[in-house]
């Protein structure tokens, strides 16, 4: 009887065997694709993980945009073409012009019907071909500004204004329509994981767009410049498209309808009813601006200043958006165990103190190292402060009105970093023009001169993004905050 026991447990051992090693395979298996992907619980039966990471290919476009723009084009036109560098920001800030429509889409995007069933496919792609039109007239109208002649140097002015402006309207569309998409497609439980995977995607998207135009420009010349455009117009649009392929489903039951609509002002307005949220939208353009103020000239600087290449000025944008993500990640960490978003918004504001030190510092040092320490030192702040603020804004977004919150959101934080590109822009050539004529004296007589007090005015806003967001931190025990999600995640991306 016994030995007929031990018989039929060995059996059964073996009988199960390849069933429970499978299984146990299966789980560490399962752990560890988990560890390598961290967003890969964002995937559902309805969505998998393939078409997630296909959809979200336009938030790559976008980051290699972002390297052009901001990375790229204003180090050769302020060095190799010598444009000034205050037409060269408000070129930069054209592309914020369109950022405050993000809050008029939100809205539309909420409310929109269409006769072909689709919402957002029009949007992406239209907006995607505004970008690769607003790309593919860049190359020729730095041609024309090259060549210098004077009767071709204001087509040559009108066509890089024509382009930046067009390339920005067309980025913010795709990126606020494709957002709204990928909300739609997702269950609702899962949407602030895939957010806070597109914003992964696009700062990943930076990072490698910034080390591979780096690379091709290397040796760098005016071709290799039209070239690398013109390639990534078409790798823009290209990314697009097959993100965008068969995501959105044709819809009968979003035909156009006569039901009445909520107006955009009135539903502005009761909006704004919402306590603290005024506070909140100027510590966020204060901080933005803090931040935002050297991104034209982060690349000029290590040029005219330090003697860099363009190839090298260009890996400045991946190192920036290398600090930011490190500071996502750690603002997940934070948030993930309860954190107070607003001292996790100051704590970014202080790291950006050093960061701007540092970039002072490396003029007299003439020191590449201390300049690429504090630019990583400023994406990391800039990082913690996006993402924290974010969160604190998700904690006061109204039912119904998620994309108008949000869209308004994003436009302050736009128009605050489109002001301030712009201003400091002129603040640094005012300085340089006043120093060449002797009116501020031989200490001013370095090249170093006009951006080193843009870096100071940054650090002074810092002070007052601080002071603004000091009356917004309240203990636990006095405004109790919401128990942290089991995972991270983002209600919209902290550009």
């Amino acid at each position: 009887m016994i030995v007929g026991r031990r018989v039929a447990a060995k059996t059964a051992r073996i009988s199960n065997g390849p069933e429970s090693a499978a299984s146990t395979v299966r789980f560490p298996l399962g752990r560890f694709m988990r560890a390598i992907m961290p967003f890969a619980d964002a995937a559902t039966k309805e969505l998998p993980l393939g078409r997630l990471l296909r959809l979200s290919l336009f938030q790559v476009s976008v980051g290699i945009t972002l390297v052009l723009l901001g990375g790229t084009l204003n180090r050769v036109m302020a060095v190799e073409l010598g444009i000034p560098v205050s037409i060269i920001a408000v070129a930069m800030a054209l592309p914020l012009v369109a950022a405050p429509a993000r809050a008029l889409i939100g809205h539309q995007s909420d409310t929109h019907r269409s006769y072909l069933g689709w919402r957002r496919v029009p949007y992406i792609w239209f907006g995607a071909l505004i970008q690769f039109g607003g790309l593919a007239i860049m190359p020729f109208s730095l041609l024309l500004i090259s060549e210098a002649k004077a009767g071709t140097m204001w087509q040559g002015q009108a066509g890089m204004t024509l382009a930046f402006l067009m390339t920005g309207f067309g980025l913010h569309t795709v990126q606020t329509a494709g957002l709204a998409l990928a909300t739609d497609i997702a269950p609702e439980e899962k949407r602030p994981r895939v957010v806070a995977m597109l914003y992964t995607m696009l700062l990943v998207g930076m990072v490698a767009g910034a080390i591979t135009i780096g690379q091709l420009l290397s040796n760098f010349s005016t071709l290799r410049l039209i070239q690398v455009l013109q390639g990534s117009a078409l790798l823009t649009i290209a990314l697009t498209c097959i993100s965008m392929w068969k995501q959105e489903a044709r819809r009968r039951d979003i035909a156009p309808s006569s039901e009445p609509r909520e107006p955009f002002l009135s539903a502005l307005r009761e909006m704004r009813r919402q306590r603290g949220l005024d506070r909140l939208l100027v510590a966020l353009a204060i901080g933005t601006a803090a931040f935002g103020m050297q991104d034209v000239l982060l690349e000029p600087y290590g040029g005219a200043v330090l003697g860099m290449s363009v190839g090298a000025t260009t890996l400045l944008t991946a190192l920036f958006a290398g600090g930011s993500l490190l500071g996502y990640v750690y603002s997940a960490r934070l948030m993930g165990r309860g954190g107070n978003p607003y001292v996790v918004a100051a704590v970014g504001l202080l790291i950006g103190l050093p960061g701007l030190a540092a970039l002072i510092m490396a003029a007299p040092f003439g020191s590449v190292t201390i300049f690429c320490f504090g630019t990583g030192l400023l994406g990391l702040g800039s990082g913690l402060f996006a993402v924290s603020m974010l969160i604190a804004a998700m904690g006061m977004v109204q039912s119904g009105r998620g994309g108008l919150a949000l869209g308004a959101w994003s436009a302050v934080q736009a128009i605050a970093l489109g002001l301030a590109v712009a201003f400091g822009g002129f603040v640094r050539d005012g300085v340089a023009t006043l120093a060449e004529i002797g009116w501020l004296g031989p200490a001013f007589a370095s090249p170093a001169a006009g951006y080193s007090i843009v870096y100071l005015v940054e650090m002074l806003l810092v002070f007052a993004a601080l002071v603004a967001v000091g009356p917004l931190v309240k203990p636990q025990r006095i405004e109790p905050r919401a128990a942290p999600p089991a995972r991270f995640g983002l209600a919209d991306l902290p550009n």
